[in-house]
């Protein structure tokens, strides 16, 4: 089993997350500062070709009470795109809360906020991968 990346996107930064090898873990990888659309789609494929990722995993915003918001479109229309330009499957994944467990992740550990604004992302991103990875539902996002 090759390897699953996973992507916090947000406004300003993408947090990024990799599974181990045999797809049992998912570790923090990286935050990306967006560079727009564009931009972050190629970052994004040289991250699955460097790490050999066989499947990428894009946390999707839903509201508390199921419904999609603005922002829950915004990531839909960026990753049907990316699902278009990349040769593995791109699947959706429910991410509430995984900022919020997050923060008080790092919070608990006296991890201060200024120090958290960059690692929150990439920490959430791995909450996420790390849910996908234990069988949580997939959807395939559709190619554009």
């Amino acid at each position: 089993m090759k390897r699953w990346l996973g992507l916090d996107l947000g406004h300003v930064r993408i947090g990024v997350a990799l599974s181990d090898p045999l797809g049992m873990t998912a570790q923090p990888l990286t935050v990306l500062k967006s560079g727009g659309t564009q931009k972050d789609m190629m970052t994004i494929g040289e991250l699955v070709n460097q790490h050999e990722v066989s499947r990428v995993v894009v946390g999707l915003p839903i509201n508390m009470d199921g419904t999609e918001s603005a922002q829950t479109k915004k990531i839909r229309d960026f990753a049907s795109k990316l699902s278009g330009r990349l040769n593995v499957p791109v699947f959706f994944i429910d991410e509430r809360l995984t900022s919020r467990q997050a923060e008080r992740m790092m919070t608990e550990s006296g991890v201060s906020g200024k120090k958290q604004r960059g690692k929150v992302d990439q920490i959430a991103a791995a909450l996420l991968l790390q849910s996908a990875l234990k069988g949580a539902l997939l959807t395939e996002v559709p190619k554009a």
